[in-house]
């Protein structure tokens, strides 16, 4: 490995705001501590919850470096990494965790996972915090079975595509929501069995729902939306069936009467990623199974666009413009 520099590029924030408060300037490279490792950053995911932290959505301290995964190699390791994990200088890694916007980033060697072979650094990066999401949603938020009808909102998004391609696997049936028709055709490729353009005057999600399965409503509602579509996800739903919300793209769900529910038992879950794989066993487990479909069951990992690290401005413009299919990535 090359001598690491004393300062790098990096993107941090010193207040909440639009995109005019990401500031792209030279910070000291952080020295990894006990039990961290120093990951030379190679790929950086973007992903919706950075626009969360950039507005003030999600409070957190200031300043703060954005960004909550990437992949590279590890350039140092830190005092007392434990030895069961394997690491040494120049893994090729992909992690999950804070101060991701920058060329280096230290992070808990537990929240790291050695890639593959068969599995790139663009696509590792591309494909883990996402993917991982997906998975745990149809795992553990509403374990879907063979043979049930699932709605899935934004299904030409990273985690939509990605519920796509693993509702698929699973059996189930799929209807997708999509903004534009030039979406239809990507999200049937990527395993939607019907697909909705989800526009004014356009097409009518709860209609095709109640066409789909008989007046039923599906088993689970997998809304990334939030706010704009909470309500006709719960229109939407079956009897005993689940609505998972776990995202905020068109701002936070408000508040609503739990007795709602009880019209057809239903559930509402609001989960989050880290939840699932808090333990390094839970972590390992779901990276496995994801590394499996990518390697061998050939999923498919659409990247929308790779930017320049210092482009951060124009990336997160794209990711909240809602028009993107896939991921978006910096490159440091």
């Amino acid at each position: 490995m090359a001598p690491v520099p004393k300062m790098m590029k990096a993107v941090q924030i010193e207040k909440t705001g639009g995109i005019e408060v990401l500031q792209y300037r030279d910070l000291p490279v952080p020295s990894p501590k006990e039990n961290e490792v120093l990951i030379k950053n190679e790929y950086l995911g973007v992903n919706y919850i950075d626009t969360y932290f950039r507005t003030g959505l999600y409070p957190n301290p200031k300043p703060m470096i954005l960004g909550r995964e990437g992949s590279g190699s590890i350039a140092a390791l830190g005092p007392s990494v434990p030895k069961s994990l394997q690491f040494s200088e120049g893994d090729q890694v992909v992690y999950m965790n804070t101060s991701a916007y920058a060329e280096y980033t230290a992070c808990p060697a537990d929240k790291v996972m050695k890639i593959p072979g068969g599995v790139s650094l663009s696509d590792a990066c591309a494909a883990f915090l996402q993917g991982l999401t997906a998975l745990t949603l149809v795992e553990e938020t509403h374990r879907v079975q063979a043979g049930d009808w699932v709605l899935v909102l934004a299904a030409t998004g990273g985690v939509g595509g990605w519920l796509c391609q693993i509702l698929r696997a699973k059996g189930a049936k799929t209807i997708g929501t999509v903004g534009s028709e030039e979406k239809v055709g990507i999200a049937k490729e990527q395993g939607a069995d019907v697909v909705v353009v989800d526009r004014p005057g356009q097409g009518d999600v709860l209609k095709t729902v109640k066409d789909c399965t008989n007046g039923e409503g599906v088993a689970a509602v997998f809304d990334g939306v939030g706010k704009d579509t909470f309500e006709r996800s719960l229109e939407c739903v079956a009897r005993k069936g689940t609505v998972a919300s776990f995202g905020n793209a068109s701002g936070a769900v408000e508040p609503f009467l739990i007795s709602k529910l009880s019209a057809k038992n239903a559930k509402v879950a609001r989960p989050t990623l880290f939840n699932y794989i808090y333990t390094r066993e839970e972590f390992e487990h779901y990276s496995n199974k994801l590394w499996k479909m990518m390697v061998h069951e050939k999923f498919t990992v659409r990247i929308h666009e790779i930017y320049p690290l210092k482009d951060v401005a124009r990336a997160h413009t794209d990711i909240e413009s809602r028009k993107t299919m896939g991921k978006l990535l910096l490159r440091p």
